[in-house]
């Protein structure tokens, strides 16, 4: 099977790889195993040396691997940069913050000593997806390497050219052979690695259906799994919110990574007060972005990852007009090559309509009015995600409440939803279960051993 690099900006292949196979995969397990029982053992302190070297790899060929990114999946190019500055700092987050996290926990009981220690698991495999080819991978391998975890990375077929140049750092930086590895494998490889015994754990980021796939095999053999899947996160907009400071921040978080995010803001409740004020300068911004290279320091939106969400991200479209959703602005492929697709807004979405009940991974956004905070909880929870949140308001009543009766993984009042290293993430319903960064994340892959000793 073929592993194809696709610039989606210009539909051009740019590289082409072949899968491993079997012989390669097991000799890529064996050497996990092997590592594990190395990297397992190493002084905290030694882990966090080799963790800073990472870091520093990162930032100083930040340009080089933001251009690998762009030409890969469309991300724009300063958006790249950002997106390696964030992994070196989650990378220095965890060498900073992994020995407190992972110490002993000191519990009273009748015994003479009792404790809590936190061990970790061994060889992790991590099923990545392309939207932030770096940030997903390193916001698992970060705190999972510290933990004295290693890393097994089956990235998305698109994006191979990331998954081998992030191999290459954690080698660079000094770590064992065998610490972290990728995996140039095929949807029809993945379960014979998961199932294998060597393979303690695994995490993925991803669709409904791959995750219910792969937890589904997880289970049958008894391992453990974190899911981080899809999010149709609602952004409520109140009378008393910054209007301005709400506005452009929906815009951004609509349309960031050209919409192709799981934390985008999709469902937009505004109150009824300032709905059609705010409708009107939201379709003017959504319509004056610029779409174009990605490459081009002046665009502001890229093309979509592949020829095949693009479709789908249009047949969405189309479908919620033919249900009754009402089309303001865009709603159509950009014609030329590459795979471009126009801002688009909806308003008077049914509830039988796809942009209504499913997640829409382009830059297409739904607005409904609201009555008040409690209409917008009420059609915001009406989803069968629950991954993040962001309420705008200056009411502390409204917050209190929009904090406590949002059905999500994550409330962000008056700000963007986003991850970082110092929080956990993660969602509820169909969004997921587990939870990545912060304390939480480096403990999702350990043995949480109680020791009690008389």
């Amino acid at each position: 099977m073929a592993i194809r690099s696709i610039n989606p900006a210009t539909g051009e292949k740019l590289k082409e790889f072949v899968a491993l196979n079997d012989s390669e995969i097991e000799k890529r397990l064996q050497r996990a195993a092997s590592a594990f029982a190395h990297h397992r053992r190493e002084p905290l302190a030694k882990r966090a040396q080799l963790m800073m070297a990472v870091a520093s790899l990162l930032e100083q060929e930040k340009e080089k691997l933001a251009r690998t990114m762009t030409l890969e999946m469309g991300k724009l190019l300063r958006a790249a940069a950002e997106e390696v500055e964030k992994c070196a700092r989650a990378c220095c987050y965890y060498a900073e913050n992994a020995e407190r996290f992972l110490e002993d926990e000191p519990a009273q009981t009748n015994a003479a000593r009792s404790y809590v220690r936190y061990e970790p698991l061994g060889p992790v495999l991590a099923i990545m997806p392309w939207n932030f080819p770096f940030w997903q991978v390193f916001r698992f391998a970060a705190p999972a390497l510290m933990a004295g975890n290693v890393g097994l990375l089956k990235h998305a077929a698109n994006v191979p050219q990331c998954a081998l140049a992030i191999e290459q750092i954690f080698c660079r930086a000094g770590f064992d052979e065998g610490v972290f590895q990728t995996l140039l494998i095929g949807v029809e490889q993945v379960e014979p690695v998961l199932v294998d015994p060597r393979v303690k754990a695994v995490t993925l980021t991803g669709s409904e259906k791959a995750g219910s796939a792969v937890a589904s095999v997880a289970g049958r053999e008894i391992k453990k799994s974190v899911l981080e899947l899809g999010g149709s996160d609602a952004f409520i907009v109140m009378p008393s919110a910054d209007f301005e400071a709400a506005l452009s921040t929906a815009v951004k978080a609509r349309t960031m990574n050209s919409g192709q995010s799981c934390i985008a803001a999709k469902r937009f409740f505004i109150a009824d007060k300032i709905y059609d004020e705010f409708v009107q300068k939201f379709v003017e911004k959504m319509g004056a972005l610029k779409v174009g290279d990605p490459l081009d320091e002046t665009t502001e939106i890229g093309p979509l990852a592949t020829e095949q969400i693009l479709s789908g991200v249009h047949d969405q479209v189309q479908k919620s007009i033919a249900a009754g959703a009402k089309l303001l602005t865009g709603g159509n492929r950009i014609h030329g090559s590459g795979f471009f697709y126009e801002p688009t807004v909806l308003v008077d979405v049914p509830r039988n309509a796809p942009a209504y009940r499913e997640e829409v991974f382009g830059p297409v956004a739904s607005i409904f009015r609201v009555r008040d905070a409690d209409d917008a909880i009420e059609i915001a929870n009406d989803s069968p995600f629950g991954l993040g949140a962001s309420a705008w308001t200056g009411d502390p009543t409204e917050k209190e409440l929009f904090a406590s009766e949002l059905d999500a993984g994550m409330v962000f009042i008056n700000g963007m939803v986003a991850s970082d290293p110092r929080l956990p993430f993660g969602g509820v319903k169909r969004s997921g279960f587990g939870r990545e960064l912060g304390a939480h994340g480096i403990r999702e892959f350990t043995n949480i051993k109680t020791i009690w000793i008389s």
